[in-house]
């Protein structure tokens, strides 16, 4: 193949997959509102199967419809005809995916599934279909070609399968008013999870809680940083009360202006009323407002008491940035 024909194979293959997902649009039909009803009003869990691909995209919309808090379960539509429908329980409602719904697997699975009572939801790209024929309700996702460029292998028709499993979980998730909080329960690890989850508490926790009084010396000070390593130190009184902030900027500004420091103490070089953050809030809450003040660190208090020191260098280990 030359440069230019695989371009064109390449932007032939995108846009033959964004026209079957167009094309879903005239699918959003009565059907669709029914089969959002339909699963919202169970009782039971959602199981969505398949078969060959279908298989592989029906994990995929379990795995996005668990996640936005529907509950779903796959089932594999060759192991379930081999014992696995016994995961199907009554009040679950049933997904079944295939482009052309007259598969050998198929046609043994869904009398099986209707003798169940289960309803049945059929994903299928022929309406003539058998499965179309025996399902309650039907998800169109025809699609006029496969980008393959024997019209064979599914590529088209999967993505076409996908969306329309997304198009229903979003939906899904505006009927159950899901929010972030309810996201931010499924979601407790990584990045994205801890932009919803992790709080300043847990990140000062983590840290040293470099403290001085008001009358310590410049030597103090700086013993107190260098052992904490945070290139910053709270100033407390006797109630350990926050009463300002000395950072490695004000050291070096103090020995830019001081030819001699031995007299002065850290009442002397810090900031006083320095920018604090509870505990309680979130760290992008806390990384909002290092953006907003210029600051690279936030002093950590709770009722005005000395908490600790939450750096931006923190949220960048937590992988929030």
């Amino acid at each position: 193949m030359t440069d230019t024909s695989i371009i064109h194979t390449a932007l032939r293959t995108i846009q033959l997959e964004a026209d079957a997902i167009s094309r879903l649009k005239d699918f959003i039909d009565a059907d669709f509102e029914k089969a959002l009803d339909t699963i919202a009003a169970s009782e039971g869990r959602l199981i969505v199967s398949g078969i060959g691909k279908s298989a592989l995209i029906a994990k995929k919309i379990v795995a996005t419809f668990n996640s936005t808090g529907t509950p779903a379960v796959f089932m594999h539509a060759a192991d379930a005809i081999h014992g696995d429908l016994g995961m199907v329980q009554a009040g679950d409602v049933i997904i079944l995916i295939s482009k052309s719904g007259d598969s050998p697997e198929i046609k043994v699975l869904v009398p099986l599934i209707k003798r169940l009572g289960n309803v049945l939801i059929g994903m299928v790209g022929n309406t003539d279909s058998f499965l179309a024929k025996q399902s309650e309700i039907i998800l169109n996702t025809t699609v006029d070609q496969e980008a393959c460029p024997n019209n064979l292998a599914p590529t088209s028709s999967t993505t076409a399968q996908m969306v329309m499993g997304d198009a229903l979980a979003v939906c899904l998730m505006e009927m159950n008013e899901f929010g972030s909080a309810d996201f931010a329960k499924f979601h407790p690890g990584g990045a994205l999870g801890k932009r919803l989850f992790l709080r300043v508490a847990e990140i000062a926790a983590q840290n040293e809680r470099p403290s001085v009084a008001e009358t310590s010396t410049i030597r103090e000070v700086i013993v107190e940083m260098t052992n904490k390593r945070l290139g910053v130190t709270a100033v407390v009184n006797a109630e350990n009360k926050v009463e300002g902030i000395i950072t490695d900027g004000d050291l070096r500004r103090m020995l830019e202006k001081e030819h001699g420091f031995d007299s002065l103490r850290a009442a002397d070089i810090m900031s006083a009323n320095p920018v604090t953050i509870s505990p309680a809030l979130l760290a992008t809450e806390a990384l909002e407002i290092m953006k907003a003040r210029n600051i690279s660190q936030l002093i950590v208090t709770d009722n005005s008491f000395y908490e600790g020191i939450v750096h931006i260098h923190d949220i960048i280990k937590e992988g929030i940035i």
